[in-house]
């Protein structure tokens, strides 16, 4: 016999397979269960579409009577693109409904529950809710930060290097591991460099999987505009690009760029280096809400120093590069004492081809 747990798995998987389809909302799975049996199931598969407990009780039909309602988040309480999901539940005849997550909204957490308890409805809260919260963390972290959620992702050797003294870095990890990669730029409204990346490598940035996929929007940090009017990230037919500088926008060449139609904006620089609070908070008004980090040494130093990165992707390759002079995934100024480390949880660690992918997560998240 199935246990809650179990139809709460099979939701959270529902919930899965919409990641970065689903952004600006959350990724929902709905099942529903009537003596043993399932009778409907849904999930939220893009923003501005019918949420998961809308597919699942069209599914369910008269069913839905005395059944029970496992959901992965809180059922919506307030007024969107679409109705309050909420009063969709309390109205379906269910008995039972198991919630993996409350809503992470400071505003509306609890209103959904609220609203089915007050109808009589037994309301279960928790059940998987660490793996509910990580399936929606860069959800979560936009409702109480107002920021989009940073992932760095490495690939670096087992001695710790990115790239020869030379520069030289292909390719660090094997075809699988870079595949994975793709995926996940795939999920990602914004991929993140440098302008020394785009100087040394003129990456396009694009993804490249077999099937339909899209393009994540390219951010450049070019605090003096250093970028190149030829370079492959300029080229906008297939992905949005965006440049936040500290340089003049009336120049000659911020003109050239918006002509080829990379968007520009502002931001105030400190010691020579932007202000990467603010290009943060820029970019979520602009609609991101999650960013790869893939920027060289120095962006990723500049961001884990300031505590901006909430996740950690480190591909470790069964290669030893050694030197001296090889470059290392986090460059920036050098710290004096251990104590001074940025401390971080590892999560999971699992085999990508012959490559060790490891990931974690700051003590402290910003």
């Amino acid at each position: 016999m199935k246990h809650d747990q179990d139809y709460m798995r099979m939701a959270l998987d529902l919930a899965a397979s919409a990641l970065g389809k689903t952004n600006p909302n959350p990724v929902v799975g709905a099942v529903i269960v009537k003596d043993g049996v399932i009778v409907g199931t849904g999930l939220h598969r893009k923003a501005g579409e019918p949420h998961a407990e809308v597919h699942a009780f069209k599914m369910a039909g008269d069913h839905a009577k005395d059944a029970t309602l496992y959901v992965t988040l809180e059922p919506c309480s307030h007024y969107g693109k679409t109705p309050p999901c909420a009063l969709l539940v309390k109205d379906s005849g269910v008995k039972r409904v198991v919630v993996a997550t409350e809503d992470p909204n400071p505003q509306v957490a609890g209103r959904g529950i609220n609203i089915l308890r007050e109808a009589g409805i037994d309301v279960e809260v928790g059940v998987l809710k660490k793996e509910a919260q990580q399936l929606n963390e860069r959800f979560i972290h936009n409702m109480i930060h107002e920021k989009p959620f940073v992932i760095s992702k490495v690939a670096m050797t087992l001695d710790g290097k990115i790239a020869t003294h030379t520069g030289h870095s292909q390719w660090i990890t094997g075809e699988e591991a870079r595949k994975e990669v793709h995926l996940l730029r795939n999920e990602v409204d914004a991929i993140l460099v440098g302008v020394g990346t785009v100087l040394a490598d003129n990456p396009k940035l694009t993804t490249r999987l077999e099937g339909p996929s899209k393009n994540p929007i390219r951010i450049i940090l070019d605090a003096n505009l250093r970028t190149p009017l030829d370079a492959n990230i300029t080229d906008c037919r297939e992905a949005k690009t965006i440049i936040a500088t500290s340089a003049t926008l009336q120049s000659e060449k911020a003109a050239v760029l918006k002509e080829k139609g990379v968007e520009l904006f502002t931001v105030p620089s400190i010691q020579g280096k932007l202000d990467l609070e603010i290009v943060l908070k820029e970019l979520y008004k602009r609609g991101v809400t999650d960013i790869l980090l893939e920027g060289g040494s120095e962006v990723n130093a500049s961001f884990m120093r300031q505590q901006l990165i909430q996740k950690y992707l480190v591909y470790i390759a069964p290669k030893i590069v050694g030197g001296a002079n090889s470059f290392t995934p986090f460059k920036g100024e050098d710290i004096d004492t251990v104590d001074e480390a940025v401390s971080l949880r590892f999560e999971k660690t699992e085999w990508v081809g012959a490559d060790m992918k490891i990931t974690a997560y700051p003590d402290i998240i910003k």
